[in-house]
């Protein structure tokens, strides 16, 4: 069984309020900290602990059980001095690994500077998600899974219809791979490549941006 974590949420606004809430329905521990008592209030019986407490105060966050958290995110956006001195706070009580929130390119590179494992634009990385979605209407959903690779769920459009998987030729003509086929809820893998399309089947397909959005207007 994995160990189980504390995470710490600087700023519980929008941003923070959503990944304190389904970290503690993943069942993780989880510390939140906010100036705004209502923001605070609102949380109390979702988190282990919801604190009023200001980011840029170091020994307000020691005493919220910060510095013994494994992950530490700093929800904070504006003003960009809370998020910079949350982020320094957290480092300073030597907090493993930091999360942070940007609201610019700017603010960006003053945190990944400052130390943060990882800088994250919410607004910004939800806004290419639904643009990538509306683009394709046979896309139901993707993710990123680095190096330049996506994971996306294609709905399977009635020209392949009574194809099998083989017959598609992704690797050789797309360079693309098949993770598998989703048919309802169920995960059809076993049979993968003499798998026949059926209607309302969806295709896990593997591979960088281009070779996915170049397949997408082969459909």
């Amino acid at each position: 069984m994995a160990k189980r974590r504390t995470f710490g949420i600087i700023g519980l606004g929008n941003f923070g309020r959503a990944v304190a809430g389904e970290l503690a329905r993943f069942g993780d521990d989880v510390i939140g900290v906010d100036v705004d008592g209502k923001a605070v209030d609102a949380m109390v019986e979702t988190l282990t602990r919801a604190l009023i407490g200001d980011g840029r105060d170091a020994e307000a966050l020691r005493e919220a059980g910060i510095g013994e958290c494994d992950v530490v995110i700093v929800a904070v956006g504006e003003p960009m001095e809370a998020s910079v001195l949350a982020l320094m706070n957290a480092k300073l009580l030597g907090v493993p690994r930091i999360l942070a929130k940007a609201d610019s390119k700017m603010h960006h590179r003053i945190l990944s500077k400052l130390g943060a494992d990882r800088v994250v634009h919410p607004e910004e990385e939800m806004g290419l998600h639904i643009a990538q979605v509306m683009h394709n209407p046979l896309v139901r959903d993707y993710v990123s899974v680095g190096n330049g690779y996506h994971v996306v769920n294609f709905f399977v459009p009635e020209a392949l219809q009574g194809k099998r998987l083989a017959e598609l030729e992704l690797l050789e003509g797309h360079e693309l791979r098949c993770v598998g086929v989703m048919r309802g809820s169920k995960f059809v893998g076993d049979r993968h490549m003499d798998c026949e399309l059926a209607e309302d089947d969806r295709l896990l397909l593997l591979g960088t941006r281009e070779n996915l959005q170049a397949f997408g207007a082969t459909l």
